[in-house]
């Protein structure tokens, strides 16, 4: 049976114009009251990467929440919302990200993602265990409202890589660091996804983010709205928008090599509008397979030769620490090692494990993936 994305064309982030395609995509996969009932606790899991405003592209914009909000409350539905930021406080970043208002105004709650408690998961592949925020744990349905964007680890974020806020604060740091390769760290996505199971997930590809994501990147307007029950098909489509191969996805590839959906054009059916209206051919991506990336001394040398290294541009670092704070390696792979917090942090590639998680929390957008000499010259592929 295929897996059905609809695809609906959104020009602006006006709230009339979005009411009207988050209706139409809700129509287009059966209706709103097709995945909500009445009186039902309802999550809606944004994504609040860390606290940006709506014009940065690095969060689900606050017109989609409102759209989305208004026609499942319509429904009876009693909604809550949040998402556990790479930094911060989660009402900090919603408020900066103006969802806090949207949520205010429509007396909305706030889930609780400070604390959470340890659930077991036997039908995960690789992760059998997790640590879930209560806001999740208590709800009785999940809808996910991802942002398009790329990301530095796994090429694409979107609707599998949403729920990796599902995990508690710094807790996202312990996967880091257990899992460095970032197939592996897909094979954990993919499992949380399959434990979290939201009904639905809708896309603000409105403006999408290219370049440096998921954070420092370049906003980049893509005009769509997409849903789907199929979060594998859902970013399967999406990545075919941004003219990158789905396969080159690891949470595409090993979301459809495990049965947990659709990759294959063949098994989507699109519903909407046409995709190939919206492909974008020159959107900034890096359109390669990752490179794996393994712990332990007999192949650090390796990872430094082969795999691309978080590089802080001097005169964009402004020496705040964040990147320091995010880097999940006991020890910090990046810090002041001459303890002068004047001069700009620097890094010991022998620690680091190419999470980039520095890279990715990183306001400024100082912080690069530069390509290892012998991979530009062609000299090891």
């Amino acid at each position: 049976m295929k897996s059905k994305v609809a695809i609906v064309r959104c020009n602006s982030y006006d709230i009339n114009e979005v009411r009207q395609a988050v209706s139409r995509g809700l129509d287009l996969i059966g209706g709103a009251g097709n995945f909500v009932k009445k009186e039902e606790n309802i999550l809606l899991k944004v994504n609040l990467l860390v606290g940006e405003t709506p014009e940065k592209c690095v969060t689900t914009h606050p017109t989609v929440f409102k759209a989305v909000a208004e026609l499942f409350a319509a429904q009876g539905a009693v909604l809550s919302y949040g998402d556990s930021p790479g930094f911060g406080a989660t009402h900090a970043a919603a408020k900066k990200a103006g969802i806090a208002d949207i949520a205010e105004e429509m007396n909305i709650n706030a889930a609780d993602f400070k604390d959470g408690r340890d659930v077991f998961f036997d039908e995960g592949n690789q992760n059998k265990k997790f640590y879930i925020a209560n806001g999740v744990l208590d709800a009785d349905g999940i809808i996910s409202l991802p942002k398009m964007k790329t990301h530095a680890l796994e090429r694409f974020t979107g609707a599998v890589k949403n729920q990796f806020g599902c995990v508690v604060g710094m807790r996202k740091g312990e996967f880091h660091v257990k899992l460095p390769d970032p197939t592996d760290f897909a094979k954990m996505l993919v499992d949380l996804n399959g434990f979290v199971k939201p009904r639905l997930y809708i896309m603000d590809g409105i403006v999408a983010m290219e370049g440096n994501g998921p954070r420092g990147g370049t906003p980049r307007p893509m005009n769509v709205l997409l849903f789907s029950t199929d979060p594998i098909a859902l970013d399967a489509t999406a990545s075919r928008m941004i003219n990158l191969n789905p396969l080159y996805v690891p949470t595409t590839l090993i979301g459809g090599e495990t049965g947990a959906g659709k990759f294959s054009e063949n098994d989507i059916e699109i519903v909407g509008d046409t995709l190939k209206d919206f492909i974008c051919m020159d959107f900034n991506v890096v359109r390669t397979p990752v490179k794996s990336v393994k712990k332990g001394k007999v192949v650090s040398f390796l990872n430094n030769q082969l795999i691309a290294k978080p590089v802080i541009i001097a005169e964009k670092c402004t020496q705040c620490g964040t990147c320091v704070h995010s880097c999940p390696v006991d020890g910090k792979a990046v810090n002041w090692f001459d303890g002068d917090h004047t001069k700009v942090p620097t890094y010991d590639y022998k620690k680091c494990i190419r999470c980039y998680c520095c890279q990715e929390m990183c306001p400024e957008s100082a912080i690069i993936l530069k390509q290892p000499t012998l991979i530009k010259v062609g000299k090891i592929f």
